[in-house]
């Protein structure tokens, strides 16, 4: 039982489950649009989500504490060497316009973790952007958003057309909402600088803009030239499931609420689509 919990637990540490939602959500868009199946894409998106969360959560542990690092932290270091040496054998396989992409987002990601902003635009001592006031979780959705909606259509050549654009809108609205009970979660830890969406409005005002953001998560999907009626259901329950996870959270939840089951819900939302797609 022990070794069974440890496991979970370098599988949650590491990354591996946050990477899979990912990589569900870069299937859920190629299933959504009839492109067949690009393990490459699909691989890379896995590999890389990997080693930028990696990066951006250890980044300062391995910085200033290298020599004191325990064995978890070293075995976890090495894991995503691994999924960054895979990560660039899959790169090799995407079109260029996909890696000018990609280039893109890895900056955005570098500078989400790396200090290098001066004191008068952040007032805190980790000077990066996931520090400026109110901006972390819009950074993350952005990424999210453009890394599991344009980069498969794009390798795939894929036009970009008003569904494209709406599907992109959806996905922020979509990854801003999976957000907020992380947000309610860290209010106990969270520096008041960083002026987070809980902290400013509140919880039930939080909860509140997450009800209204699922309604035009949904609301959306009526204005593209093809929807599909099995879409429409899965968009429901998933809509449902994240309502529920939305309402019941709070400050004092479980270890694994937020780490495990919000962060899997894109895998539920690939398992029902494959179950009817």
């Amino acid at each position: 039982m022990r070794l069974l919990k440890q496991i979970f637990n370098f599988y949650i540490d590491s990354s591996i489950h946050v990477a899979l939602a990912v990589m569900a959500l870069s299937w859920i868009t190629l299933l959504e649009f009839q492109v067949p199946y690009d393990g490459a894409v699909l691989y890379f998106i896995f590999f890389a989500s990997v080693s930028g969360y990696n990066f951006v959560k250890y980044f300062g542990l391995a910085r200033f504490h290298h020599r004191s690092l325990t064995s978890w932290l070293k075995l976890i270091q090495i894991f995503s060497l691994v999924c960054f040496l895979l990560m660039c054998y899959y790169a090799w396989q995407l079109e260029l316009k996909t890696l000018i992409i990609i280039l893109v987002f890895g900056v955005v990601t570098f500078l989400y973790a790396i200090p290098f902003l001066p004191n008068k635009i952040i007032y805190d001592s980790q000077k990066n952007l996931r520090n400026i006031s109110g901006l972390k979780v819009y950074i993350i959705a952005l990424v999210w958003a453009g890394v599991t909606v344009v980069l498969p259509l794009i390798n795939n050549n894929v036009h970009l057309n008003a569904d494209v654009v709406i599907t992109v809108i959806q996905r922020f609205v979509f990854v801003t909402v999976l957000m907020f009970p992380f947000e309610i979660r860290d209010l106990n830890y969270d520096s008041l600088k960083l002026a987070t969406i809980p902290q400013q409005i509140g919880i039930k005002n939080t909860k509140i803009i997450g009800v209204l953001l699922l309604m035009l998560f949904f609301f959306l999907e009526l204005f593209k030239d093809e929807i599909s009626e099995y879409n429409l259901i899965i968009l429901l329950v998933i809509i449902l499931i994240t309502l529920m996870f939305l309402i019941f959270t709070n400050r004092n939840q479980k270890i694994y609420y937020c780490s495990f089951w919000v962060e899997g819900i894109p895998i539920y939302w690939l398992l029902l689509m494959l179950l009817f797609f």
